[in-house]
């Protein structure tokens, strides 16, 4: 298997995109520690644990803290010794336009969605230089980058900004054989979305999550274990020679043009 023998860090795992990453590393042999502070993490463990007994861990722990963050990562090493991939899948979204927009709800966006990938990566690069060589893979979004919507704007900023983290660490720890890689989903069928489109519309959440199914070219979203296959692959010894890469897994979402003349 693919990930046999590797450790990987994982955020953001208890539910969502990341447990469908978590999943599919186990599936593929990985021994997985998930960070995540949410409730749900608890019960994660005890249903995957039963399926993959002694290859999960996990810790309750809130990104934004960096003294708590280097405290697990002492604990991962004295455990472990190293690990082979970190995987920065936690993030948010609420949704606000800039006007009505709030510090708070900005610096929501800004302190889990950036300053938890940096804070993390920080923690956790030295038990990967400890390996050797290994994989970092970051969750971005075709939102910021390549596309946006109204309200947004701190959401699409973060995501953006995931990019461009990738791809200048990526130049900074290659010579460490370490590689750096994002995923840039499209909507995938997750609690997030789900929150949005209440927000979206309380009163009919399941129309605004039909009409974006309609509109990708696919007719469906992600499930988040397709994300998982190419976290997967990102974080293998197959994707050796791709590094600072942003990835599109859409359904091909961000293909048609605005207005279209085609047949």
């Amino acid at each position: 298997m693919k990930l046999e023998n590797k450790i990987a860090v994982i955020t953001g795992g208890a539910m969502g995109i990341g447990k469908g990453i978590v999943e599919v590393y186990l599936k593929y042999g990985a021994s997985v520690i998930i960070l995540d502070y949410n409730e749900a993490l608890t019960n994660t463990l005890t249903e995957l644990n039963a399926k993959y007994p002694n290859k999960i861990n996990g810790f309750i722990v809130d990104i934004r803290n960096k003294e708590v963050l280097e405290a697990c990562a002492k604990e991962i090493e004295s455990r472990y010794g190293h690990i082979d991939i970190l995987v920065n899948n936690a993030g948010v979204c609420k949704l606000t336009t800039f006007e009505d927009m709030d510090d708070n709800t900005r610096d929501f966006h800004f302190d889990i969605n950036i300053n938890g990938t940096w804070n993390v990566t920080k923690a956790f690069l030295p038990l990967i230089k400890k390996n050797g060589k290994g994989a970092i893979v970051n969750l971005s979004s075709v939102t910021g980058p390549m596309v946006a919507d109204s309200g947004e704007v701190a959401y699409a900023t973060s995501k953006a900004a995931v990019l461009g983290f990738t791809k200048s660490l990526a130049m900074e720890v290659v010579t460490n054989n370490i590689r750096v890689n994002a995923i840039m989903p499209g909507y995938v069928k997750t609690p997030l979305v789900d929150n949005m489109a209440i927000l979206s519309n309380g009163e009919n959440p399941n129309s605004v999550v039909e009409d974006i199914a309609a509109s990708i070219p696919m007719g469906r979203l992600a499930d988040p274990k397709e994300v998982g296959e190419l976290a997967a692959f990102l974080g293998s010894d197959e994707a050796s020679y791709i590094t600072g890469q942003g990835i599109v897994i859409d359904g091909g979402s961000t293909l048609p043009e605005t207005s279209s003349m085609g047949v």
